[in-house]
């Protein structure tokens, strides 16, 4: 004992732990509970739901050793053994993240209070956590006692019509415990309790493949339902069910009726339950909403309005009826992932008059979602907003790169005092906003942009010492936030704003960083794996309205259809989600099979139509057309990649012989890929940025070549001192100059200004990142108005460069979700400093260096119950000082205090310094959980 007391005060100026409880004040608590990624979530169908939970502590090196799951009906049971409905008593893990509840079958509505608490590796034990919970939706069809309805209406099959408005009254005659609505509908709905809007989500039910996918949310009522009258209520909008969608004047793509399926449950003090269902008694009207469409906007006629509409004791003797309809109830899911919500609000920041003579209002940032008005004049008076995401060289409003979308929102005022107004189902792309009709003079105040997207945590920061990259970064952000509507879109203003694989392919990696977005992309997976076609093709767009009820006919893309094998991989790297990889193997190994079968004996896939390196840097110069990268080159690049990723699978999900199958698939395709892209020097046939970017980062070339490759492909920047890259190559042309010594090259292209580049938008003042590199030409001028996005993420893809590369976050792929952290900085281009935050399933990882001179101070972050690996670049490892102290010195404390303490007790992980090596001119510190601050002196 009096051993141990002195050790303590020797080194008591040293974070360090004791194997027993001398000397440790460590606070050791669990946080952050999350079932299937959510808080608290109510109305979930999966069989056997997922736990995930993070452990604070004030230690390093901090490790679970164990945990202890406790589950009951009610919180208050959780204490009590015998009250509990799972227990999962002191299981011997460091699992933390998608546990797997392992109690009886849940049954529909059921709810579960959960908590748990932790050992660590020192042998202490946390408190329990705070009490979480998880609510079952409706989990069989005949669960859903209530019947499909569709409002009784004329209405025009080729227009938008007047949005319907149907309700139901009934009394409450007891003293309510609970009560949940569980709603979904055949287009979009609004649904109202007692006159208050129910819940604080838009679009619902979210879009799906309505054919074969159908979501219903689920709200808890409790509060709404009052004694006596209540009365429920909806509006029903096209949405993308019937709406205009994808190019021309083609509506009805999924049907030509709006339909309500919705429930009330209610369970009363007394034991009683109650249902009120959608039923023929309802009542259907029209009202203020004359018009309403996704791309279209809206027109609302306030005189129109019916007060109190949906409150008790409002007279709808003049309404029509309802009639029962035959529509699946079998397809019904619950939401996998996060709804659609009001997330922000942006004040403009000018009004001004055009040349042209427009009032124009300057919102500050392109951003979707909505204006609300706030405005008083006379009745009868039009307010006429259009949206725009530019203005042309002229400082006129700009819309031809619409196309046919009119975003035209319009609104007819009672003129009755102040009035407010935001529109219900639509959003528009936008920056600036026309307003026409206005009585009175227009004010900022008057205006209000509603930013409206999936609501997908922020979970990932960088920045860094140059402004216009802190910039890009915001510009990404903002394309991620207003293309992740409900599915990943490619653009949200024209007339497409469709899920276009290509994009979401490219841009996974990025998103999964500055973002939650597992169960946003698990979602659109499952839509994914329903709309692929027999033949294992994958259409262009998710969901599939280019080509609904058509079996063939539609060829896959490389690149796009390749979505099918590189999300669910990406989402399981950057989440550790096995499930994910499980749930699509069969999509996943169905797209790898057509390009197989598609290819033939050669093992070549060449005959399917492809967009190829889309919007590639292209010129009108007599001696270079652009940099044409060969679409068969393509077709066999990504037929090797997702092939690689597939056996990869296989080997995870313990599919010995697919693996095994897919590896010698890969083998012949990858030869293949040699002999008839790669002359026996190593050249690649198509001498562009792409060609060399795909073969090396997708592995093609024989290791005799990669070299020479890459010292071709850093020749090719060196000689435009620009990227020359499409949407296929632009995510990897940086990792793989970086990758192989050419990082001056690659922040070259980073940090350049001019067209082309990532930076050269943001000096023609871009918010969100373009569609193509010279969306607006050095001269002012507009590139082809039929494809010029001014919001759309693909060449946001450098994102992931910035996390991975310039702050050095990356993923241990054996370990995936983060469990084992790589850490490896690259300081360069006139960087003086870079940050990385990213707020990972255990909890934040940080990575941030400052330039100072010649020497450079690395700070990290690693979250209790991960490891890491830190590279420290250009340095030798006797130079590296952590905490003011050489490195190895602080590694060498530990057996100085173990042979202090003789054979008994030891100190375990100090100084959070598991290990320490030299590769080459890296150093390499393996450590646990903490925080750390090292300081060490470039060598070049």
């Amino acid at each position: 004992m009096r051993k141990l007391l002195t050790v303590c005060l020797i080194f008591s100026g040293l974070a360090f732990v004791l194997s027993g409880d001398l000397c440790r004040a460590a606070e050791l608590s669990v946080y952050d509970l999350k079932c299937e990624y959510k808080t608290d979530p109510i109305g979930i169908d999966p069989a056997k739901p997922r736990l995930s939970w993070k452990i604070r502590s004030s230690v390093r090196a901090e490790e679970q050793s164990a945990y202890h799951i406790r589950a009951a009906g009610n919180p208050e049971d959780l204490a009590s053994e015998a009250n509990l409905i799972w227990e999962a008593k002191k299981v011997k893990s460091d699992q933390s993240t998608h546990v797997v509840y392992q109690g009886s079958p849940l049954t529909s509505r059921q709810r579960i209070w959960w908590q748990v608490r932790v050992w660590d590796n020192h042998g202490n034990l946390s408190d329990w956590s705070e009490p979480a919970l998880w609510e079952m939706g409706l989990l069989k069809p005949d669960d859903w006692a209530a019947d499909w309805i569709e409002p009784v209406l004329k209405e025009d099959m080729n227009s938008s019509n007047p949005c319907p408005m149907i309700r139901k009254q009934f009394e409450v005659d007891r003293e309510v415990k609970s009560a949940r609505a569980y709603i979904t509908c055949l287009g979009l709905y609004e649904m109202q309790l007692n006159g208050e809007k129910v819940g604080d989500q838009v679009f619902t039910p979210g879009w799906t493949s309505y054919h074969n996918i159908l979501q219903y949310q689920t709200y808890d009522i409790t509060s709404m339902i009052k004694p006596g009258a209540n009365c429920f209520g909806a509006i029903l909008g096209d949405g993308w069910y019937r709406g205009r969608l994808a190019w021309g004047k083609s509506r009805n793509l999924y049907g030509e009726k709006v339909a309500l399926l919705a429930q009330i449950e209610i369970v009363y003090q007394d034991g009683s339950r109650e249902i009120i269902t959608t039923d023929k008694s309802w009542k259907a009207a029209t009202g203020p909403i004359l018009f309403s469409d996704i791309y279209d906007g809206e027109l609302y006629d306030a005189r129109l309005e019916k007060v109190d509409w949906s409150k008790p004791g409002f007279d709808d003797s003049s309404w029509s009826s309802v009639t029962v309809a035959n529509h699946s109830k079998d397809i019904l899911v619950a939401p996998a992932g996060p709804p659609v919500k009001k997330i922000e609000q942006i004040k403009p920041v000018k009004i001004f008059t055009t040349p042209a003579g427009e009032t124009v209002v300057d919102m500050g940032q392109n951003m979707v979602g909505w204006i609300r008005l706030n405005v008083q004049g006379p009745t009868g008076t039009k307010v006429k907003l259009r949206h725009a995401e530019v203005l042309d060289r002229n400082g006129n409003f700009y819309t031809e790169n619409l196309r046919n979308a009119r975003q035209t929102v319009e609104y007819i005022l009672k003129g009755q005092g102040p009035e407010s107004y935001e529109p219900c189902f639509t959003f528009q792309g936008f920056r600036y906003v026309a307003v026409e009709g206005w009585p009175g003079e227009l004010s900022l105040d008057n205006l209000t942009g509603i930013v409206v997207h999936s609501d997908i945590t922020p979970i990932g920061t960088f920045e860094c010492s140059n402004p216009m990259l802190n910039q890009l970064q915001h510009n990404i952000k903002w394309g991620q936030k207003g293309n992740f509507l409900d599915v990943p879109t490619d653009c949200p203003q024209r007339d497409e704003r469709l899920g276009w694989t290509g994009d979401a392919q490219v841009f996974a990696r990025t998103a999964c960083f500055n973002a939650d977005v597992a169960g946003f992309f698990t979602k659109w997976l499952a839509d994914v794996a329903v709309d692929q076609q027999s033949s294992g093709a994958v259409p262009h767009v998710i969901p599939n309205v280019l080509s609904i009820g058509k079996e063939s006919g539609e060829s896959a893309s490389a690149g796009w259809a390749d979505a099918a094998v590189v999300v669910p991989w990406t989402v399981y790297l950057c989440y550790g989600d096995e499930r994910i990889l499980e749930k699509q193997y069969s999509s996943m190994k169905a797209w790898v099979d057509y390009m197989a079968t598609n290819a033939g004996k050669n093992y070549l896939w060449q005959n399917d139509f492809t967009f190829g390196d889309w919007l590639a840097f292209s010129t009108d110069w007599s001696d270079y057309p652009g940099a044409t990268t060969s679409k068969d080159l393509v077709r066999q690049a990504y037929f090797v990649r997702s092939t690689d990723l597939l056996m990869r699978t296989a080997r995870i999900l313990k599919k010995n012989s697919d693996a095994n199958k897919y590896s010698q698939l890969l083998k012949k395709i990858k030869k293949a890929f040699l002999n008839e892209f790669v002359t026996a020097n190593g050249r690649i046939s198509s001498e562009t940025q792409t060609a060399y970017s795909l073969a090396l980062a997708f592995d093609l070339m024989p290791d005799k070549f990669k070299a020479n490759a890459a010292q071709r492909l850093a020749k090719d920047v060196d000689h435009f001192k620009h990227i020359t890259t499409g949407f296929l190559g632009t995510p990897a042309i940086c990792h793989v100059l970086s990758e192989y010594g050419y990082l001056d090259q690659a922040y070259m292209l980073l940090n350049r200004k001019e067209y082309p580049s990532w930076l050269y938008p943001i000096t023609k003042g871009a918010t969100t990142i373009w569609e193509r590199w010279d969306g607006i030409k050095p001269d002012g001028s507009f590139q082809n108005s039929g494809m010029n996005s001014f919001n759309h993420y693909a060449y946001g893809a450098i994102g992931e460069w910035l996390y991975r590369v310039v702050a050095g976050i990356e993923i241990d792929e054996a370990n995936p979700g983060y469990k084992h952290i790589i850490i490896q900085p690259n300081p360069g281009g006139d960087l003086t400093y870079a940050m990385a935050r990213l707020e990972s399933m255990y909890g934040p990882i940080e990575s941030k260096w400052e330039v100072d001179g010649k020497t450079t101070m690395l700070d990290v972050e690693i979250p209790p119950n991960t490891s890491a690996t830190i590279r420290i670049p250009s340095t030798d490892l006797k130079d590296v000082l952590e905490g003011g102290e050489k490195v190895k010195e602080a590694s060498g404390i530990l057996a100085t205090i173990n042979n202090l303490l003789g054979g008994g007790k030891k100190v375990k992980e100090a100084s959070g310094i598991l290990a320490t090596s030299q590769d080459g001119d890296t150093a390499v510190v393996n450590v646990g959980s903490g925080q750390y601050s090292f300081q060490f002196d470039q060598l070049k």
